[in-house]
């Protein structure tokens, strides 16, 4: 291996390490500086560090700990250098020496009912001093680690207004000197919601990633999963924060069978059901029976929960019953209408009722500005098309949503659709 190429692979290794630890890092930062934009930029000057000595030194055997104390010195540096916090200072020089005795353990339960600094980061960020879409892309942006164009994607709005709401945030965040703790009371029911909906767009990216090489990133659905399992903890009560537990545990059942051996994604009705993991499909199922029984059936999740859970019991793909998923996004649509919703309606009354029942649904949709650049809507379209014997039709479809995609591996499988209607 050259020597350029063993630095881009040191490289790419220390940037992998960094995401995987980086949610907890700012987490933990935010709980001792209580400034999240401070948190985060000291963050990632513990990155800059990591990349200078890693490749020398080597990753060390604790990365998180390691990165922790090196933002906490950086810490140290900034309030020296803006003779501030005397206080803060002393009780960082403390925690520095006592992790030269031993290491922190970040999966350590902290001395409150829900005892995770990332749960607590998620309730602070989703604080209703700022807007509810800054809420959710402010987590994504801390908690997740998504960049603010992989943001947009899920919103499916401009980058530029993604980085505006992020800046705002923290800025508002800053200002009003939040507390960077889970709320009680009638203030946690507030920002429930939010908190909700931050744990299903991280686990969607983690089911799909926006872009990139690889075409899922399961570390970020477990994340989500285990965020949510704390949360059903906290308000067993809630039917709703149970309906998102199940439908991502069923979700995440089909992870293994969404790729083969090359990377290359394999589709729900192509996928072997026998890799589908028969443990969280037993724990989604009993969670969205407990949404059931606290009344949550009609809700937002325990309507997509119930989606899954057609899935989830067909044995084969012939096995699933359609036209009750498309009864359960009729009630959907009513419940929380938006395109994404519709566009998932139409795929559904598709394989009830017929192609052309879903391409009907879908025309609809088409001048949608919300849609313009999302390239699901010319795959399905050219889907309903290539079954309607219309190739000439839907080639255009697939390459047009090859072009909006940034997954490679989809660009990849939607290309080869598209070469397909023209054999």
């Amino acid at each position: 291996m050259s020597e350029r190429l063993a630095e881009h692979e040191t490289r790419r290794a220390i940037e992998a390490t960094f995401r995987l630890e980086q949610a907890r890092l700012i987490a933990g930062l935010t709980r001792i500086v209580r400034d999240v934009g401070l948190a985060e930029e000291l963050a990632q000057d513990a990155l800059i560090v990591a990349l200078k000595h890693w490749p020398v030194e080597g990753v060390p055997r604790n990365p998180g700990a390691w990165l922790m104390q090196t933002a906490k010195r950086r810490a140290i540096d900034y309030f020296r250098r803006n003779k501030m916090a005397a206080r803060k200072l002393d009780e960082l020089g403390h925690d520095l020496r006592e992790e030269e005795q031993t290491a922190p353990d970040f999966d350590t339960p902290l001395d409150d009912d829900v005892g995770d600094d990332l749960l607590k980061l998620i309730f602070t960020s989703c604080h209703p001093a700022i807007s509810p879409e800054a809420r959710v892309a402010l987590t994504l942006r801390l908690l997740g680690g998504l960049t603010t164009d992989e943001i947009a994607r899920a919103f499916l709005v401009p980058e530029a207004t993604v980085a505006q709401r992020i800046v705002r945030a923290k800025r508002n965040l800053a200002e009003a000197g939040l507390p960077f703790e889970v709320p009680r009371g009638a203030d946690r029911a507030e920002r429930l919601s939010s908190v909700l909906e931050v744990l299903y767009l991280i686990f969607n990216e983690g089911y799909t990633a926006t872009s990139g090489e690889d075409w899922a990133r399961p570390q970020l659905c477990e994340e989500a999963m285990r965020l949510g399992r704390v949360l059903t903890g906290l308000t067993p009560d809630e039917p709703e924060v149970h309906g998102l537990v199940a439908l991502m545990e069923l979700q995440a059942s089909r992870i293994r069978a969404r790729t083969g051996r090359d990377g290359a994604p394999v589709l729900l009705l192509d996928q072997d059901r026998g890799k589908w993991d028969q443990m969280l499909i037993r724990r989604g199922l009993a969670a969205l029976q407990r949404t059931m029984e606290l009344g949550g059936a009609e809700g937002p999740y325990g309507l997509q929960a119930a989606i899954a859970a057609c899935h989830a019991r067909a044995k084969k793909a012939a096995d699933t019953d359609w036209p009750a998923i498309a009864g359960l996004y009729d009630v959907l649509a009513d419940v929380t209408p938006g395109p994404v919703v519709e566009l998932n309606r139409a795929v559904a009354h598709a394989m009830a009722f017929g192609p052309a029942a879903g391409l009907g649904l879908l025309d609809v949709l088409a001048d949608d500005p919300a849609l313009r650049s999302y390239h699901l809507l010319p795959a399905v379209r050219g889907d309903f098309l290539l079954k309607l014997g219309r190739p000439s039709e839907a080639r255009p479809e697939f390459e047009r949503a090859a072009e909006l995609t940034r997954n490679e591996r989809e660009r990849e499988l939607l290309l080869e659709r598209a070469r397909v209607c023209t054999t």
